[in-house]
């Protein structure tokens, strides 16, 4: 993809918000930030991120209110929120979607699962975001028309083969890990076995390499899946 989101982190803990900047500046993404709930309502007036990365426990004003007054605002209200806290108990969790949070991180987190939410939820909340064609080594993903195309021909996948063939496509080159993959192809939440992205990995291969075609898709043993110049 050519565009480059604008992720606002809310972190007070200012080794933890360098270390969430790096990630996901080398994911690709532009970075805003505020240590404290007040600076990042100011900042956000300001200038709207594509998504919000919003730690619970906030100096000055909670990362709760911070989410409630957000969606109270019509120019923000629609802003996608990702909550980021140590607390673990469903009330709580609970209380972090009622006041309008779209996804819950619990800490402590791994960066690249942070990142596949992210993923996951913005083009969930943000379609607008994409670009309406991804492209790869003769492979077309017509985002519009939701139509696949390899060297000019039209190649039939379900929906979900075409939303895990659009996660790959995204970063050619990149490994997704079977857990990235299920977020972003099946949704977050969702709790399948492994060999279920395997079964659909391989239902993709054999649509997109019928006539001895070159297969593009990388199995990175003990981690997971990407898109790459073709196997030897």
């Amino acid at each position: 993809m050519t565009f480059k989101p604008l992720i606002f982190v809310a972190e007070d803990e200012v080794g933890q918000a360098e270390i969430l900047r790096y990630n996901l500046e080398q994911e690709g993404f532009k970075v805003a930030a505020a240590n404290n709930g007040l600076s990042a309502l100011e900042k956000i007036k300001e200038q709207q991120p594509d998504l919000l990365v919003l730690d619970w426990m906030l100096p000055e004003m909670s990362g709760i209110e911070v989410c409630r007054k957000l969606r109270a605002n019509d120019e923000t209200k629609r802003l996608p929120i990702i909550m980021l806290t140590a607390r673990g108990e469903e009330d709580d969790r609970l209380r972090g979607f009622e006041v309008g949070a779209d996804d819950y991180v619990v800490k402590p987190y791994l960066a690249s699962e942070l990142i596949a939410r992210i993923w996951a939820v913005l083009r969930r909340t943000r379609p607008e975001l994409e670009e309406e064609k991804l492209e790869f080594e003769g492979i077309v993903l017509d985002l519009a028309q939701h139509k696949t195309i390899r060297d000019g021909e039209q190649i039939e996948l379900s929906t979900t083969e075409f939303r895990l063939l659009r996660a790959l496509l995204s970063r050619p080159g990149r490994v997704f890990s079977r857990a990235q993959l299920i977020d972003l192809a099946w949704g977050t939440g969702i709790f399948l076995e492994d060999r279920t992205v395997d079964v659909c990995v391989r239902r993709i291969r054999s649509a997109l390499n019928v006539g001895d075609k070159p297969d593009l898709i990388r199995t990175v043993r003990g981690t997971g899946y990407s898109i790459d110049k073709a196997n030897k």
